[in-house]
Parts: C-alpha cells; sequence; structure tokens
C-alpha cells in the first residue's frame, strides 16, 4: 500500500498512519464507519493486538462505527476508544453526540472529510465514466460547531503541518470530540 503524499493538503492515508503513530503506544481501540476511511484505516492502521479494530466490515453499515466506539468505552473506560468516519457516515448518527455528552461518554471521532460519499464517487469514476450523481455535498455542517452545539469539542486541521498538534490534542481530552481533519477531496 503507497501513496503520494503532499505538502499542502492532508492525505487521509497519512492522517490515518500519523494518528497510528501518535497513538501505537496507548492501549486504542478503533471503529470505522463504511467508506473510503474504512479502507484506509485497515490499510495504514497497523493493528497489532487481537481485538483492537471493529468495523461491519462489507455489510455496508454506515453509522456503524460511532456506537460501536461508544459501547467499547463504555465497556472499557480505560481504553481510548476512536471512531475513524467519513463526513458522509458520520451524518448517519450525528445526533448519538447527545447521548455521549449526557452519559459522559469520551469517545473521538475522526471525520476524513472530503466533501464526498468518498466511496462512491471513486466507483462512479472507476465504471461509469466519471458520471457523478449525489456524491458531492457543498452543504455539509461545520464540524466544529456542530460538536460545540452539542457540548461536546470540535478540533480542525486543514494542513499537514497541524496534524501532529490536532491528533495529540484530541487524544488527551476526557470528553466527546470531533477531529474534522480537511483531506484531499479527490484522493482513490
Amino acid at each position: 500500500m503507497n501513496f503520494t503524499n503532499s505538502s499542502k493538503i492532508i492525505k487521509p492515508q497519512h492522517a490515518v498512519q500519523r494518528l497510528y503513530e501518535l497513538t501505537k503506544d496507548k492501549d486504542v481501540f478503533i471503529t470505522t464507519e463504511v467508506g473510503q476511511h474504512q479502507m484506509w484505516a485497515a490499510q495504514f492502521y497497523p493493528f497489532t493486538r487481537a481485538r483492537q479494530f471493529n468495523t461491519s466490515g462489507g455489510l455496508g453499515t454506515m453509522g456503524y462505527g460511532f456506537p460501536s466506539a461508544m459501547g467499547v468505552k463504555v465497556g472499557d473506560p480505560e481504553r481510548i476508544s476512536i471512531n475513524i468516519s467519513g463526513d458522509g457516515s458520520i451524518l448517519m448518527n450525528i445526533q448519538e453526540l447527545m447521548s455521549a455528552v449526557e452519559h459522559q461518554i469520551p469517545v473521538i471521532n475522526v471525520i476524513l472529510n472530503n466533501n464526498y460519499l468518498g466511496m462512491v464517487r471513486q466507483w462512479q469514476e472507476l465504471l461509469h465514466e466519471k458520471n457523478y450523481s449525489e456524491s458531492y455535498t457543498a452543504a455539509l455542517p461545520d464540524f466544529v460547531k456542530l460538536a460545540e452545539a452539542y457540548g461536546c469539542v470540535g478540533i480542525q486541521a486543514k494542513t499537514p503541518d497541524e496534524l501532529d498538534e490536532k491528533i495529540k490534542e484530541m487524544i488527551n481530552i476526557n470528553q466527546p470530540v470531533i477531529f474534522d481533519c480537511v483531506v484531499d477531496k479527490h484522493e482513490n
């Protein structure tokens, strides 16, 4: 697995690699929603312990990762529970931020935000001659403001230079976090 990194825009693979490097010495559990971010998590976060990764696999369940991450955190409060999501998948159950706040479940949601249903866009490029339909959205919420509206912490990274600092910040917060990681819109 390889990719061409950039010094100007965050590549999603690089974001997952940096997440791994900055958490590899901690007791971390990773969940995912469904989409490109799920594939990048599986490919670029080297899981080193049994039962460290929870995903719906090929079942295509957008919205699975966030409640799963909350369940992990409730079941094992000492563990850092991180859900890796896309901007489309997290919207399937973003209202669960209310549950995380109300029940004080400090789970982290990392959104690899490319303004697309990335897997849908990718297949439209590969199989449908770039005939795009309903895969792009210009109407995404401001995830930082949305997190704050729910009483969570919202963090955003837009450049590779700030990525490590923002990841360190999010893993040291003991309350629900939305980390809006703005990534390359065209990465497959």
